[in-house]
């Protein structure tokens, strides 16, 4: 049976660099300043043979009250509540603090298990921090340095008997049950189109909600969830990691992952921000559908268009949802100039579900939850290639290619040669004097021939070549005796 396992502490101890070593990958943002994480952030970690879920936390401080650190603390205090054990770090080069002695005691009282750990005691200057962590009454510390791998077999050696303690606790709990894990495969239906693939426990549909600070991303992946498990607030730019998380929504196992609001590139100055920016680009290349978010009062802002534009540029299935919408008066006023606007200014997008919600009251949620899996089924469909020729004579009949400098372009089979999102190969005459005017004609009605709206479509032209291996050699002139020979 696997553990649950939290690093706990004050601010900039070290406890996201442990998290990062600990999962073997640079998930959780690292910066010098401290009060860098503010969710909570799950992954899967390695220690040996040993294997965990660990959770890096936000830094504890002194407050209680509804500010960002007391929500903070909050939200710390919850992860110490639901998990199995705890590592309460500290920072052996400044020593025990006040602060630490009061977590301490708050950490006995809460948790059964807890480990303590002095960080970066790498060299002598730690020497007096590791010596006043004894005071704390958590037992022998563990001499660690989260940044050059120092102290993980000391770790091992405390979380292995604890280990073996769940695991028994595990098997004594296990009802006797039989489970078919066997799953489907994807199988093609009579006209040759391969179905949508459903998402699994094993593999969930993978979504990443992105848009401007403040547009209520955390808010709505809360009120998805049913619980408070995000950090939300009036202020702009709570988060900064993109913290994903695995949950059923509606039977649907999804995996959900929460960004940092995207300002535009000019204002955005300082080195945290940029690092909570790029995670969240990275999110949007690990998603399947990406639902971006606007806020009701001002949508449709330039940066808005930039992060939709991104998502359908990096092949995503896109979702425009607009949030706030309990708040909005005239709302049927409001929907037309938003369906205006949208067709207007994303054309690329055009047929993209466009979903209101309200992330505060949870209305909306189910019709947001029916958009995404159209998106994705959209997304994942392929067509046969004879259904796409029976189409492309139609498309051809209707309006021909054009015929540059006299050379009329003949189009002459099609076919689909991947999903996620579709991409087609046109063989043709002459693919570097086709007009974009016309195969954007082609892409607009695979849109509405195939029930694709919304879905980014490649489309590629590829001449056949020519099969004439004589083509272009100079014709061979007759030599002198032949011509002698017919005078």
């Amino acid at each position: 049976m696997s553990f649950t396992f939290a690093i706990v502490g004050r601010p900039n101890v070290g406890k996201s660099t442990l998290f990062n070593r600990l999962v073997g990958k640079r998930l959780a943002l690292v910066d010098d300043q401290p009060g860098v994480t503010r969710d909570l952030r799950e992954g899967e970690a390695r220690l040996g043979d040993l294997r965990f879920t660990v959770i890096d936390t936000a830094g504890l401080e002194d407050a209680t009250d509804d500010s960002l650190q007391g929500r903070m603390r909050r939200l710390t205090e919850r992860a110490v509540d639901m998990a199995d054990v705890c590592l309460f770090m500290i920072d052996a080069r400044t020593g025990v603090t006040p602060i630490d002695q009061m977590f301490a005691e708050i950490l006995r009282k809460r948790n059964a298990h807890v480990l303590l750990a002095a960080n970066k005691s790498e060299g002598s200057a730690a020497d007096a921090g590791v010596i006043e962590a004894y005071g704390l009454g958590l037992g022998e510390p563990i001499r660690m340095s989260a940044e050059h791998g120092e102290g993980l077999n000391d770790l091992y050696s405390q979380l292995m008997p604890l280990a073996d303690e769940f695991a028994k606790r595990g098997q004594d709990d296990t009802p006797e049950t039989e489970v078919d894990l066997d799953e489907d495969e994807d199988f093609d239906d009579e006209d040759g189109a391969s179905r949508t693939p459903v998402p699994t426990l094993a593999k969930p549909l993978q979504i990443a909600v992105v848009g401007r600070p403040n547009a209520g991303k955390s808010t709505l992946i809360n009120k998805i969830l049913g619980e408070e498990r995000l950090l939300t607030g009036p202020e702009a730019g709570i988060t900064r990691d993109a913290i994903s998380l695995r949950m059923e929504w509606d039977g649907t196992p999804i995996r959900i992952f929460d960004t940092a609001g995207m300002r535009k590139k000019a204002k955005v100055q300082e080195k945290l921000e940029k690092l909570s920016v790029s995670d969240g680009l990275r999110a949007v290349k690990f998603a399947e559908v990406v639902v971006v978010l606007l806020d009701a009062a001002i949508p449709f802002e330039q940066q808005d268009l930039r992060i939709a534009d991104l998502a359908e540029r990096e092949g995503r299935a896109v979702v425009i949802a607009v949030n706030k919408w309990d708040v909005e008066e005239f709302k049927q006023d409001k929907l037309r100039d938003l369906k205006e606007a949208f067709e207007r200014l994303l054309p690329q997008l055009r047929g993209a579900p466009l979903i209101t919600v309200s992330a505060k009251s949870g209305r909306g949620l189910d019709r947001l939850h029916d958009a995404i899996l159209r998106a994705y089924d959209m997304w994942n469909r392929r067509v046969s290639t004879a259904r796409l020729n029976r189409w492309l004579t139609g498309m051809l009949e209707q309006h021909p290619p054009p015929a540059p400098q006299g050379k009329r372009i003949k189009l002459r089979y099609m076919t689909q040669v991947k999903t996620r999102p579709p991409g087609f190969v046109v063989m043709c005459s002459h693919p570097d004097k086709m007009p974009e005017s016309y195969s954007r004609y082609l892409v607009n009605g695979l849109r509405e021939g195939f029930d694709m709206p919304g879905t980014p479509i490649r489309l590629t032209l590829r001449g056949q070549g020519d099969k004439n291996p004589y083509k272009g050699r100079k014709k061979a002139q007759p030599s002198k005796l032949k011509k002698h020979l017919k005078k």
